[in-house]
């Protein structure tokens, strides 16, 4: 599989397995992506979306069969309280945020059953501002001892915000994992930053938010050119725009399919004419 890579100079799949809201399914359907060819899973220590100890054993199932943990990149998330559901918070609510950070990482560990975290995100900005920066430097402390190998933020649509973290962090975010939808004009200013500072935008919500692309007469008429439905399209359109999407497909024939989309490319005037559709 191609791989992408960061501004720190690492290798990132192009494609993660997204593994919110799978529940019970979610170890059997982890298993299948890694089985049908994924490498990179997402997921979070927030049981109110996310079963991450069964992703840990959907992994389990790929090292019993011959699969190894650095073949794999792991990415999951520090969700503050606000986010989590209020009986089921994996730490500790009352202790410091850098308690709460430190107890989600290694909860993490232990569910994923590995000693090291690929990415480890945070999973929403902390205001005010100096939450938000005290706990990055509990991020910046994961990396330097060795739990976790790389940094960064989810859910983080303000820009100067984003400019003011990088100028601020010592060790400087590697990605920024947002909701990929009109709302926001598909983050388009943010993403222009990102790319001039060699970092890696991730996409969520990537189909199910724009369902109107993916009806348009537009990405109905390339996907018939190419043979592939216009999904594959959309999310091969994505991957031209150096955004690594997450994929949360259920299916193992679309988990074949979207892996597949590699093995072609869309012109600069296909590219050019969907880029008008994201308005």
């Amino acid at each position: 599989m191609q791989c992408i890579t960061s501004n720190q100079n690492f290798q990132v799949p192009p494609m993660l397995y997204g593994t919110a809201w799978k529940k019970e399914r979610t170890a059997n359907l982890v298993a299948q992506a890694l089985e049908n060819g994924f490498r990179g899973i997402d997921t979070a220590c927030q049981p109110k979306h996310y079963e991450e100890a069964l992703v840990g054993e959907g992994c389990a199932h790929f090292y019993a069969k011959g699969g190894k943990r650095e073949e794999l990149f792991l990415q999951t998330k520090f969700t503050p309280t606000e986010g989590q559901d209020p009986q089921r918070v994996p730490y500790n609510p009352q202790a410091s945020l850098e308690e709460q950070i430190l107890t989600s990482c290694n909860i993490s560990k232990h569910n994923l059953q590995t000693d090291y975290l690929d990415s480890f995100l945070l999973h929403s900005p902390l205001f005010p501002y100096s939450n938000l920066l005290k706990a990055w430097k509990v991020f910046e402390s994961l990396l330097e001892k060795g739990d976790v190998r790389h940094i960064g933020i989810s859910n983080c649509y303000d820009l100067q915000l984003l400019q003011k973290l990088y100028t601020d962090a010592r060790i400087k975010p590697w990605c920024v994992q947002n909701r990929f939808y009109a709302d926001v004009h598909y983050d388009t200013t943010l993403r222009a930053w990102l790319k001039d500072k060699g970092m890696i935008y991730q996409s969520f919500w990537t189909l199910s938010a724009n369902p109107h692309i993916l009806h348009s007469l537009i990405l109905q008429e390339i996907a018939q050119t190419y043979g592939k439905s216009t999904a594959q399209i959309f999310y091969r359109y994505v991957m031209h725009q150096g955004i690594i999407p997450l994929n949360g497909t259920t299916s193992a024939q679309h988990m074949k399919e979207d892996l597949s989309i590699l093995e072609f490319t869309l012109t600069p005037l296909e590219i050019a004419r969907i880029d008008a559709l994201l308005v």
